[in-house]
């Protein structure tokens, strides 16, 4: 795979051991005839550990031997989160630690996620875009709030803080983007 073709959650093989990248950021150089530099913040699936390398649109990198499944989020079992297979419905159980933050979007029934196996062990998960939460405790909502006003806190369902708008009030649902942790809208 080429760097140029690299995207966030493109699982690849470094030095033997399988990388997800988590950030990319492009650099186009000012001098004619050079080519543009790909920054990228790769994060291995093993140990957790950030790893950031440069590299020009044009270098490969290996594809990792990698299966992807369609799960559908179950339930917390102490530390670990359980997911079930939507074909074949087997399941599959991964650590807080290995799930590096994730957990905080994981609502009971949640679809539109993929766990990753490498030598038919989870590795890790790709979430949906955005998803869906309910706000359990924030300040009361202010009558006359405009949708471009002030944030206030609110935590969800999930313990998950996000900054919202001063408009919305407990028990409202809203749309986090899993990417950034950010509000995107009402439900």
């Amino acid at each position: 795979m080429k760097a140029a073709d690299i995207k966030r959650g493109s699982v690849v093989e470094i030095d033997g051991q399988i990388h997800v990248a988590e950030q990319l950021e492009a650099k186009s150089p000012s001098s004619r005839g050079a080519s543009t530099l790909y920054k990228i913040r790769f994060r291995n699936v093993q140990t957790g550990q950030k790893l950031d390398r440069s590299l020009k649109g044009d270098e490969q990198l290996k594809d990792a031997d990698l299966q992807r499944r369609a799960v559908q989020f179950s339930y917390r079992d102490g530390e670990h989160c359980v997911f079930m297979d939507q074909e074949d419905f087997s399941q599959y159980s991964l650590s807080e630690a290995e799930l590096d933050g994730q957990q905080d979007y994981l609502s009971e029934g949640l679809e539109g996620i993929m766990v990753l196996i490498a030598d038919d062990k989870p590795i890790g998960i790709e979430l949906p875009q955005s998803v869906t939460l309910e706000i359990i405790d924030t300040a009361p909502a202010l009558k006359g709030a405009t949708a471009a006003g002030r944030t206030k806190p609110a935590r969800l369902g999930t313990g998950l803080e996000v900054q919202v708008p001063e408009y919305l009030g407990a028990g409202e649902s809203i749309k986090i983007n899993t990417e950034t942790g950010r509000f995107m809208s009402r439900a």
